[in-house]
């Protein structure tokens, strides 16, 4: 009060002010009511403007609404550690009768994924992403995460996955995370997740393909086929095909391919127009490994669109995004010239979490 009285505030005439002796306060599902300790009573409507309120959304992550044992609603704050009988959501109340907002909500270059995902509640839903356990992939996972859902992190390097594991449980100890083996590199593995998913006999409503390699040597996977284009492009293509019943089974549900506007900048047909196979997968004397990973992010985005023209009258969508313009991650550590190139730019990149596709790394 003493800020508000030296930046002159604390005399208002708003409406909304309540009179001395009353109290705001809201129900289990969200009604304000309000509390004359004078007269001790409650009232739905406002004293002043006779309006009836609600709060708008869900609580903000990290919070969970419980009750004492005489009856009354409190609040938990689990990330800060505190009680409180105020619902942090009274900032954000809206009438009992709102009009149609005019606007959409719009979002720019450093909005993150966590205000994107801002009272909104994924409670039952599951959600899988591949290569979850650094960067956006990471970022995303724990997001999703701390907003309820089921996130399971599909990743190669389990000890590294454990870790991203326990970083999100010490953010939120309820949340429902867990890690599982996929190496986007090896068809049988991708084969051996998808068993293993459909025993846990549960929805995916949700599936990111994010995991990437980028500027890579060189060098033919067990299945005898590039590893840019496998990891990239391939694997995730063979993963949604044997998770596509699931995805129809738990509709509505989403397919996010994380792309790249690099996409743009080659070709995978030969002179004649037609779809070149040898572009896809090509040799040691035709490699170069920065075209290897725009043709796999081409593959990315024609995967997605068809994708999403077959299942999209199922329930089932599917977008490619591009994660940002120079985006600052780990996926260029294959090759310390590209190394030193990103960390040159570094200043001039978008954070992490502002670029998760609510997005790599091949992890």
């Amino acid at each position: 009060m003493a800020a508000l009285r030296y930046a002159g505030l604390d005399d208002t005439d708003s409406e909304d002010e309540l009179p001395p002796g009353w109290e705001e306060r809201t129900t289990k599902d969200g009604w304000v009511y309000y509390a004359n300790h004078t007269e001790e009573k409650t009232q739905w409507e406002h004293p002043k403007t006779g309006k009836r309120k609600r709060v708008a959304g869900d609580l903000p992550y990290g919070w969970e609404q419980e009750t004492d044992e005489n009856g009354q609603v409190f609040f938990v704050d689990h990330i800060n550690k505190r009680t409180t009988y105020l619902d942090p959501r009274l900032a954000f109340t809206v009438d009992d009768n709102p009009t149609k907002p005019t606007t959409r909500q719009r979002y720019d270059g450093s909005t993150t994924a966590m205000e994107i995902l801002q009272g909104r509640d994924f409670t039952g839903k599951v959600v899988v992403v591949t290569g979850a356990n650094s960067g956006i992939g990471f970022e995303t996972a724990k997001s999703f995460a701390l907003h309820g859902a089921h996130v399971i992190l599909a990743c190669r390097n389990m000890a590294r996955a454990n870790e991203a594991v326990s970083r999100i449980l010490e953010e939120w100890h309820k949340a429902k995370v867990e890690a599982m083996t996929l190496d986007l590199a090896l068809l049988r593995s991708v084969q051996h997740f998808a068993e293993a998913f459909k025993a846990k006999n549960v929805s995916l409503h949700v599936l990111v393909c994010n995991a990437a390699a980028f500027a890579l040597p060189w060098s033919l996977t067990k299945d005898g086929l590039e590893t840019t284009f496998q990891v990239n492009h391939l694997g995730h293509f063979y993963l949604v095909q044997l998770l596509q019943d699931v995805l129809c089974r738990s509709a509505p549900a989403r397919v996010i391919v994380v792309s790249s506007e690099s996409h743009r900048f080659t070709d995978i047909n030969n002179s004649l127009g037609k779809l070149d196979f040898s572009r896809l997968s090509p040799s040691k004397n035709d490699y170069w490994a920065m075209l290897a990973y725009n043709r796999s992010k081409l593959c990315n985005v024609l995967f997605s669109n068809e994708l999403h023209r077959r299942l999209c009258p199922r329930g089932v969508t599917s977008n490619a995004v591009h994660p940002g313009n120079m985006m600052y991650s780990s996926i260029h550590r294959s090759w310390w010239v590209y190394t030193l190139l990103f960390t040159l730019a570094r200043p001039f990149t978008k954070s992490m979490i502002s670029d998760c596709p609510v997005g790599g790394g091949h992890c």
